[in-house]
C-alpha cells in the first residue's frame, strides 16, 4: 500500500503523506479556506492549489451543496471549484472528496459558518461620521515583540524613514480612547494585510496575502478584537482593499494560476497614469489598455480582473472581509487603474450582499467630472455604470489647497459649484490631506491661521470629513514631500519618546490649542444633524470672504470664512433670502451669543461658525 502511494506521489506530484493506513494530502492553498451558510449569492468559488492537483476530480456529496463544475487553468497545480449553495443549507463542515480512478484519495473538510446576527443590514459610515485615518506602521507600538518576524523579509529600522517602524494593531487598540475623546466615529486604517517584500513594505499596498494579516501589524485575530473594541466604544472601521495589483512577492508570484492572471504577461510595463482616457469619447485603445493594464511599479504586478477566475477570486475576498470581520466600510485603492467593468460588477457585488454598506473609492482627480463618472446613479454618455457609493473628494482638497496658499475663495468656491456633476455630492468623502501628500500645516506654509480655516471649511460642508493621524497636532514635513517624513511616527506611540501627542506632554501650545479646537469642533458636528445631511447655500466670495449655509427645516448655520488680513463688517442684506432681518446667533467656537441684523464683523483671518436661533 505504501508503494502505491509512493508511485501516486511520484508520478502525480501531490503532497501525499501516510496517516496510519490513510493518505493525507497537504494543501497549499484553499481560499477562501471557509465561507457562511446562507449568503444572498448562492454561488462560491474555491481556488484550490496544490502540486499536480488537477490529475484529481473533486466530489460532493452534501445536500443542498452542489458542485457546479470545475475549471482547470493552464497550470495543473491549481483547481477552481464553483459550488451553488441553497439557501436552505445550514452551518456545517463538509467533506470535498478528490477522486482518482473513482477512488477517493483525500478529503477536505470544508466549512460553512454562522453569519453575525443582521450581517446583510449592516449600516456603513455616514456623512454623520468622521473618519481618522491611520498608517499603523507610523501611528503607535503596542507590540515590540512583533516587530521582526522570521518569515518576514524586511526587519524593523525606526531610524530609516522609508522602513518599518514597529507600529500595530496592538498599538491602535491601546489608544482608541484617545480616538474616541479627540471626537472621531470611524477609523480608517491603511492596509494591514501581509506584505512580504523586501522593502519600503510598511505602507500596505503590496499584499501578498489577501487573506491574511501581516504578523508585524497582529494577525487576523488581533484584527478581529481591533474591530469588536472599536465598535464597544462606538467606532467603526474602514478596510482599505487593493485590487489593481498585488506585490511581486505575493505566493502566487512563483506559480502563477493562469497565463493571464498578470497584465502584459507578467512583464514591467509602467502605466501612463492618463486617468482621462476613460472618458475620453476620442480615446485610442492602446491609450485605454497603457493606462488600466501598465503597472504602478515594479515591485506591484498589475492584476488581470478581465480573468473571470481572478474576478472572482477578489469580489469574495472584500465579501470575505466583511463577513469575518465585521467591518463598517471599504476605502478602494487606486479605483480607476483596474478594469472598469470589473469594478463595475465588484462594486454591486458588495452592494448586493450588503445593501447599507458603504465604499469610497480614490479617484485622484482635482477635476469633479474625471471623479464623478465611477459613481452609482451617474449618467455617462458612454453607458457606464457602477454602484460606488462614494468617491474621495480630490477636487474639493486641491481648491481649498490653492485658495488658502493663494489668499482667494474663488477655486474652492468654483470647485464646490460643479457638484452638479455628482449623483448625490455628499456621498463624497471629505479631506485637507491624507497618506500620499503634504500635510495640510505644511500645504499652508505653517501659518496657524490658514490652517484653521481649512479645518472649519472641511468639518462643515457637505460629504464625510476625514482627518490623518497627527493634523491634529500640527504635524507636518517641512521642506519636503517625501512619504516616509509625511507619514512619520505620532509622537508617543513609541516607548522612551520625549513628545507624547496623547497625553499632550513635550508638546507647544499651539499643538496644545489645536488638539483642543477639533475636540470642540468634532464634539458640536457630532450632534448637528443640519452639518450631516442638510442642504448648502453658498454666496460668490467678494471682499475676501467666503459664506456659506447648512440648513434644513429645523435649524440653520452661518459659516463665514475670511482671508483678510484686518477685521472687516459683512453687510447682512446680501443673505437675506436665507437671513431673517434681526436674529440672534450663537458662534459655536467661542460660545459668545450675538444680535445681528444689518452686519456682522468679521475677524481677520478667522471663521465663524454661527448657529442661528
Amino acid at each position: 500500500m505504501k508503494k502505491y502511494f509512493f508511485l501516486f506521489s511520484f508520478f502525480f506530484g501531490v503532497h501525499l503523506q501516510t496517516n496510519g493506513s490513510n493518505p493525507v494530502l497537504t494543501i497549499d492553498h484553499i481560499e477562501p479556506s471557509f465561507w457562511w451558510a446562507g449568503m444572498k449569492n448562492r454561488d462560491l468559488q474555491i481556488m484550490v492549489h496544490s502540486k499536480d492537483i488537477a490529475y484529481l476530480r473533486p466530489k460532493i456529496n452534501t445536500l443542498g451543496i452542489r458542485l457546479v463544475n470545475v475549471i482547470q487553468t493552464s497550470n495543473r497545480n491549481y483547481l477552481f471549484l464553483n459550488l451553488e449553495i441553497q439557501p436552505t443549507v445550514k452551518p456545517q463542515t463538509f467533506p470535498i472528496d478528490f477522486l482518482k480512478d473513482e477512488k477517493v484519495v483525500f478529503s477536505h473538510l470544508y466549512t460553512l459558518k454562522e453569519r453575525k446576527e443582521n450581517s446583510a443590514t449592516r449600516q456603513g459610515f455616514s456623512t454623520a461620521d468622521v473618519l481618522y485615518l491611520i498608517t499603523p506602521d507610523r501611528f503607535a507600538n503596542g507590540d515590540p515583540s512583533n516587530d521582526n518576524h522570521p518569515d518576514m523579509k524586511e526587519k524593523s529600522n525606526r531610524s530609516f524613514k522609508g522602513g518599518r517602524h514597529g507600529g500595530d494593531i496592538a498599538g491602535i487598540i491601546k489608544n482608541l480612547d484617545y480616538i474616541k475623546s479627540t471626537g472621531f466615529s470611524a477609523i480608517w486604517l491603511n492596509p494591514v494585510l501581509e506584505n512580504n517584500q523586501t522593502e519600503y513594505s510598511y505602507h500596505g499596498y503590496s499584499i501578498t496575502d489577501f487573506f491574511k494579516v501581516d504578523p508585524r501589524f497582529g494577525s487576523n485575530d488581533s484584527y478581529l478584537d481591533l474591530v469588536k473594541n472599536c465598535h464597544d466604544k462606538g467606532l467603526k472601521v474602514i478596510m482599505d482593499m487593493i485590487v489593481n495589483h498585488c506585490g511581486s512577492f505575493h505566493w502566487w508570484m512563483n506559480d502563477l494560476p493562469d497565463t493571464d492572471w498578470i497584465n502584459f504577461e507578467n512583464k514591467f510595463v509602467n502605466t501612463t497614469h492618463q486617468r482621462a482616457v476613460i472618458q475620453d469619447v476620442h480615446v485610442s485603445e492602446y491609450d485605454k489598455k497603457m493606462f488600466a493594464d501598465g503597472w504602478f511599479v515594479e515591485t506591484m504586478p498589475d492584476l488581470n480582473q478581465k480573468n473571470k477566475l481572478l474576478a472572482t477570486y477578489l469580489i469574495q475576498n472584500a465579501i470575505w472581509w466583511i463577513e469575518y470581520a465585521d467591518i463598517d466600510g471599504i476605502r478602494m485603492d487606486t479605483y480607476p487603474y483596474p478594469d472598469k467593468d470589473f469594478m463595475s460588477d465588484w462594486t454591486c457585488a458588495v452592494l448586493a450582499e450588503y445593501p447599507d454598506f458603504n465604499i469610497v473609492g480614490e479617484e485622484w482627480s482635482e477635476n469633479p467630472a474625471i471623479v464623478a463618472h465611477w459613481l452609482k446613479g451617474k449618467v455617462n454618455p458612454n453607458g457606464y455604470s457602477s454602484c460606488l457609493p462614494g468617491a474621495m473628494d480630490f477636487p474639493i482638497q486641491g481648491a481649498l489647497r490653492k485658495s488658502l496658499t493663494n489668499n482667494n475663495w474663488y477655486p474652492l468656491y468654483e470647485t464646490l459649484s460643479m457638484d452638479f456633476l455628482y449623483p448625490d455630492a455628499n456621498s463624497l468623502v471629505v479631506f485637507p490631506d491624507n497618506h500620499d501628500m503634504s500635510r495640510l500645516f505644511s500645504q499652508v506654509n505653517e501659518n496657524l491661521e490658514l490652517f484653521n480655516l481649512g479645518l472649519t471649511y472641511m468639518l462643515t460642508t457637505r460629504g464625510t470629513p476625514q482627518i490623518y493621524y497627527g493634523t491634529e497636532i500640527l504635524m507636518s514635513n517641512p521642506g519636503t514631500d517625501d512619504h516616509g517624513i509625511i507619514r512619520s511616527d505620532f509622537p508617543g506611540g513609541w516607548q522612551g519618546d520625549l513628545k507624547n501627542g496623547f497625553s499632550n506632554v513635550g508638546l507647544s501650545t499651539k499643538q496644545i490649542e489645536t488638539k483642543s479646537h477639533i475636540q470642540n469642533l468634532l464634539k458640536w458636528r457630532e450632534k448637528k444633524g443640519v452639518i450631516h445631511h442638510g442642504k448648502m447655500m453658498h454666496f460668490v466670495p467678494e471682499n475676501n470672504i467666503y459664506v456659506y449655509f447648512r440648513y434644513d427645516n429645523d435649524e440653520k448655520v452661518m459659516v463665514v470664512l475670511s482671508l483678510n488680513k484686518m477685521d472687516i463688517s459683512l453687510d447682512l442684506k446680501r443673505f437675506k433670502e436665507i437671513l431673517p432681518s434681526s436674529f440672534i446667533a450663537t458662534e459655536i467656537i467661542s460660545g459668545t451669543n450675538m444680535e445681528l441684523s444689518n452686519s456682522l464683523k468679521v475677524p481677520a483671518l478667522k471663521s465663524l461658525i454661527l448657529s442661528l436661533k
